[in-house]
C-alpha cells in the first residue's frame, strides 16, 4: 500500500474523536510530503534537531509534535517549530521550555508523560505524582498542560497493555477538565487496544510509512 492509502485506511478505523499523529521520525522530505499530500497535517518527531531541520523546509501548515524523550539542552532547537511537546517529565524541563517560550512571546501545549510500562527504559513521571506535578505546572506562564501520554510495555502480550493503557486512562478521567482534554497512547502495533481504553491522540509510524 502507499503512504497515502495507509493513511486512509487508518483514519477509516479511528473514531472521529481520535487525532492521528504521524510518527515521521527518519522518513524522507518526500515521504512526509507524499503524507502531507494525503491530508496529514501533524507529524511526530523523535529527535529534536531532526525536528527543527523538517520543520524549515515542510508547509508552514504543518503541526510538529516531540514525541521522544526531550533533553533539556535541546529544547532550543524546537521551541519555535513545535506546537505541542508529548514527553513532559519533569519540572526542570518545564522550566527550560518555559524560558525559551517567554523568550520568543509563546505558549507551548505540552502532555506530561506518565510512567505506565515496567521497563526501566521508559521515562515519565510517577502515577502517585501526576497531580502534583499538573499543579506546579501553572506557574509557568508560557507553558499549558492539555492532556496526558503513556508508552505501554513493548510486548505481544494483549492483557499487559491493556491494564497499562486501562491505568493511564482511569488516571485521566479523575484530572480531565476545560484545559486537560488529550490522552495521547497507542502506536502501530497497539493503537487498537488504546483506542479501547479512551486514547484521543495516537502516535502513528511504521503502519503509514512502511
Amino acid at each position: 500500500m502507499s503512504i497515502s492509502e495507509n493513511i486512509n485506511r487508518l483514519q477509516k478505523l479511528m473514531p472521529k474523536n481520535v487525532t492521528l499523529v504521524a510518527v515521521s521520525k527518519k522518513q524522507s522530505i518526500s515521504s512526509i510530503h507524499e503524507a502531507y499530500s494525503s491530508g496529514q497535517k501533524i507529524f511526530g518527531e523523535n529527535n529534536a534537531i531532526e525536528l527543527a531541520k523538517k520543520a524549515e523546509t515542510m508547509p508552514d501548515d504543518i503541526k510538529w509534535h516531540m514525541i521522544g524523550h526531550l533533553q533539556r539542552n535541546k529544547v532550543k532547537y524546537i521551541i519555535k517549530y513545535v506546537d505541542l511537546i508529548h514527553s513532559i517529565d519533569s519540572i526542570k524541563l518545564l522550566e527550560e521550555i518555559n524560558k525559551r517560550a517567554f523568550k520568543i512571546n509563546k505558549v507551548i501545549k505540552c502532555l506530561v508523560q506518565v510512567k505506565i510500562a515496567k521497563e526501566s527504559n521508559k521515562f515519565g513521571v510517577d502515577k502517585n505524582e501526576i497531580n502534583e506535578f499538573v499543579a506546579d505546572s501553572k506557574k509557568f506562564t508560557n507553558i499549558k498542560i492539555i492532556g496526558l501520554m503513556g508508552m505501554a510495555t513493548n510486548t505481544d502480550d494483549i492483557t499487559i497493555i491493556n491494564s497499562e493503557f486501562s491505568f493511564l486512562s482511569n488516571i485521566f478521567e479523575t484530572i480531565k477538565n476545560n484545559d486537560i482534554k488529550i490522552l495521547s497512547m497507542g502506536m502501530s502495533n497497539d493503537f487498537i487496544h488504546a483506542i479501547k481504553n479512551n486514547a484521543n491522540m495516537v502516535r502513528i509510524g511504521s503502519s503509514i510509512f512502511n
